[in-house]
């Protein structure tokens, strides 16, 4: 079993990429560990316990100190919804949300080889790593975060998760005995949630793709009206299809620094022609062969077999 922490703040795409991860019957989920982001701590939390009922998954969840390490939490519920699930506010079993995903997270990288899925900002990363690094030395951390060639979200440079704690995200990006590995928009951006995949996925699962489809309507319609497309980038997911899927995916060695004040906040800035001739420090994901990492998407969340002809032509 791979033991696994997830570290989100869900998030319709934070959400789905929890679904992907609880689809696949090789990951140990030790906990959720809930960060500020998308929404607060305690909405994040509440949308968690949500997907756990909805799974049928008991999963552990920790949350943490909701503020970034030094800027004014920045929240995307223009993009996710009050609730964070595109407005859907679906049911839940009221239980204990335990706090300490900080403590939470060092106990459990002590104890084994435990891979991270950073979904969010990175302030839980960062402040486990102030508090015990060495806890560190055999982590593997995937974070969703940053742009390299493409726009980005939040500024012309900088996408959300970095753009919310840029501190964070460098203290990590700097310290990590690993290097670690980043998936940004310039890859995301090339996989889209379309009604037609949607539809694809009815015909196999029903009950999961109704689900897929309540908490994507908000986020399609937030991305048909600033970004102009029919569909929603889900960038989270791509986190576990990258772990998984290596093969479908390219991906370099960089020295990187994130900018943390200023017009360029949230920056991820990549030495990509080697001038500082400093260390590499993150892997950095640049392409995606999107059929077939749609193809696998789609088989883990319905548990069912593709039809592959019906797949090429809509994508």
């Amino acid at each position: 079993m791979k033991k696994i922490i997830i570290d989100a703040d869900p998030g319709i795409d934070d959400s789905i990429a929890i679904m992907l991860a609880a689809g696949l019957s090789h990951f140990d989920i030790l906990g959720i560990t809930i960060v500020s982001g998308n929404v607060c701590v305690d909405k994040g939390a509440v949308n968690a316990l949500r997907l756990s009922k909805f799974l049928k998954k008991d999963f552990n969840i920790y949350k943490s100190n909701p503020n970034p390490l030094v800027k004014e939490l920045i929240n995307a519920e223009d993009t996710h919804g009050e609730d964070g699930l595109g407005e859907t506010y679906l049911p839940y079993e009221d239980r204990e949300v335990k706090d300490g995903a900080v403590d939470f997270i060092i106990e459990n990288l002590k104890k084994d080889e435990v891979t991270i899925f950073a979904l969010g900002p990175l302030t839980n990363i960062a402040r486990a790593m102030e508090k015990d690094i060495d806890a560190f030395k055999c982590a593997r951390i995937i974070s969703m975060g940053g742009n390299f060639k493409s726009f980005g979200n939040m500024s012309p440079v900088s996408e959300f998760n970095y753009y919310v704690d840029p501190e964070a995200a460098d203290y990590v990006i700097q310290n990590s005995p690993n290097p670690i590995e980043i998936i940004p928009l310039d890859v995301t951006r090339k996989f889209v949630l379309t009604p037609n995949i949607i539809a694809l996925m009815k015909s196999i699962n029903k009950d999961v793709a109704d689900f897929l489809e309540n908490i994507t309507n908000f986020y399609m319609d937030f991305h048909l009206k600033y970004e102009n497309i029919i569909g929603s980038v889900i960038n989270d997911p791509l986190v576990i299809m990258a772990h998984e899927f290596p093969e479908y995916f390219a991906k370099e060695k960089y020295h990187a620094d994130v900018v943390c004040d200023g017009k360029a906040r949230g920056m991820l800035m990549v030495d990509e022609k080697d001038f500082l001739k400093k260390e590499k420090n993150i892997i950095l994901y640049r392409d995606i062969k999107t059929f077939p990492v749609w193809k696998n998407f789609i088989e883990i969340l319905t548990a069912g077999e593709v039809d592959e002809e019906m797949l090429e032509r809509i994508l």
